[in-house]
């Protein structure tokens, strides 16, 4: 006979295996609200110019970024109509041409965790033609003609000036967490 000490202990071990196993089985992300997936995709459609899907990844995470901080509205479309933040008109104006597609699917993809790998905290951009004039901008990358950066302490900043654009990453990433 198994003394009781012994058979308490398998059974906590078998529920915690268990566990374990549930725990790593990975199910498909959860599908956001399709108000979320407007909202991301029209900031997404309009101010990358529907130039790239890096473009409009690194856009996402800006607005998630946003989200995430308390110096912005706690939710997608909250940062997205924000007054002079995003392109004019960009709650109200037709998402008309090919880009939407991209747009949607990119939105979706943001909204389900994926973010542009060299945005990291970034919460602001500008058009990369556009040459700003302050000493607290540290550039973390261009793409999709657009300039990312967060905002430091001057003594902090080491990255004056915007990078050299860099296309490709999102959809390489993305298909690397599928296992494409």
């Amino acid at each position: 006979m198994t003394p009781p000490k012994t058979r308490l202990g398998a059974a906590l071990l078998l529920s915690g295996l268990g566990l374990l196993a549930a725990c790593s089985q990975s199910e498909p992300p959860e599908r956001p609200a399709s108000r979320d997936i407007d909202c991301m995709a029209r900031a997404m459609y309009f101010e990358s110019n529907r130039s790239s899907r890096d473009g409009m990844v690194a856009v996402g995470t800006v607005v998630m970024n946003r989200v995430a901080s308390e110096d912005f509205p706690s939710s997608v479309c909250g940062v997205v109509s924000q007054k002079n933040q995003f392109a004019p008109g960009v709650m109200t104006r037709k998402m008309t041409d090919r880009g939407l597609p991209l747009a949607m699917e990119a939105a979706t993809s943001v909204l389900q965790g994926e973010r542009h790998p060299h945005v990291t905290r970034a919460r602001f951009f500008h058009a990369a033609s556009y040459q700003a004039n302050f000493n607290n901008i540290h550039y973390v990358a261009t793409a999709g003609g657009n300039a990312f950066y967060e905002k430091r302490p001057p003594a902090q900043v080491t990255q004056r000036r915007p990078l050299a654009q860099v296309e490709g990453l999102t959809r390489r990433l993305r298909d690397r967490l599928r296992g494409s």
